[in-house]
């Protein structure tokens, strides 16, 4: 049977959801269509998929390939199934490209979600445009309501601390049902459950393309992809922490445009992490001259809560970037 097309069936879909209404734009290497009806995220997320199973060559950025190799053949050598680090790395990066370059370029580190839109990821008081807290962050779009609800943006970034966490992740649960007895198509969809765009079998295709062709290494795209490492203080505490920019993302970037997607695109801002453990909170903070609200802005969410019911709101202040003396230093 002859699977019709998906970006024919949604044929660039009307995005409308209240205030946030924009045009999707087509990642580079799509065919541009027209809207006409409505599309689910699952739909364009699958569409989105397609296109990375159909792309001809597939980019990495050389650094962020190196932490997700080094960690893919870690997870291989203490896997409970026979596995090696080849087989491995394929099974760890094949959703990356459905779920964050569908045109095959070179994922960025620090792609932001563009596909939710409810109003409580806005800052409640509506201060400025760009403040909008994305829940789903990095390569493996790692999401406060499943898998990244023990990430900061920072930590999801960043490639190396992600790929050590989500490669032992991936191929546990491929061994778990290995070792169950299913077999190894089976397998590597099992692993690859967590991701919308793994739905309909492409990531499979991905797969095999990795397996047997390998990646084009690129240069360009660091460990953050674009993000900045500074050193922050607020409310009287030194922390490390990241400065994103969407403007300045390595890699592909098709998500930072403003018609990338149906939300909006932040303003850039810092994002840092208060506690450890199960205790911990992820901050984001706009300062006054990068969003252009009248005041600085500071959203935080709890460990373990989902950022579309759980953001707590405030006016900022007291915040220095130390490295470049910007803020209230």
């Amino acid at each position: 049977m002859v699977r019709r097309g998906r970006k024919a069936m949604i044929a660039g879909a009307v995005l409308s959801v209240g205030l946030f209404a924009t045009w999707l734009a087509v990642p580079a290497g799509a065919e541009e269509v027209q809207p006409d009806v409505q599309a689910t995220v699952e739909d364009l997320k699958l569409a989105n998929a397609e296109d990375a199973a159909a792309a001809s060559h597939l980019s990495f950025g050389a650094e962020p390939y190196q932490h997700v190799s080094a960690a893919a053949e870690s997870a291989a050598a203490a896997a409970s199934c026979a596995i090696d680090g080849k087989y491995a790395t394929a099974l760890v990066i094949a959703m990356i490209w459905p779920e964050v370059s569908p045109g095959g370029q070179a994922p960025s580190p620090m792609t932001l979600s563009r596909y939710d839109v409810q109003p409580t990821l806005g800052d409640p008081q509506g201060r400025a445009p760009g403040l909008w807290f994305h829940p789903g962050i990095g390569m493996w779009q790692l999401d406060s309501a499943g898998l990244g609800t023990d990430f900061t943006a920072m930590e999801a970034m960043d490639s190396q601390l992600a790929a050590d966490r989500m490669a032992p992740f991936i191929v546990n649960k491929y061994c778990s049902r290995i070792n169950a007895g299913g077999s190894a198509p089976d397998a590597r969809a099992h692993a690859w459950t967590d991701w919308v765009a793994c739905r309909g079998g492409d990531c499979d295709t991905v797969f095999w393309h990795v397996y047997n062709n390998g990646v084009t290494l690129v240069d360009g795209v660091s460990r953050y992809g674009g993000g900045e490492v500074r050193t922050c203080e607020y409310a009287g505490s030194e922390y490390e922490c990241l400065y994103v920019d969407a403007a300045r993302a390595e890699g592909a970037n098709w998500w930072a445009a403003p018609g990338g997607g149906r939300s909006p695109v932040a303003a850039p801002f810092y994002v840092f992490k208060q506690g450890d453990g199960s205790s911990a909170t992820e901050v984001r903070y706009w300062l006054a001259g990068d969003s252009g609200a009248a005041t600085d802005v500071v959203a935080s969410r709890d460990f373990g809560t989902n950022a579309r019911g759980g953001l707590v709101w405030n006016t900022g202040s007291g915040f220095c970037d130390r490295t470049t003396g910007t803020g209230s230093c």
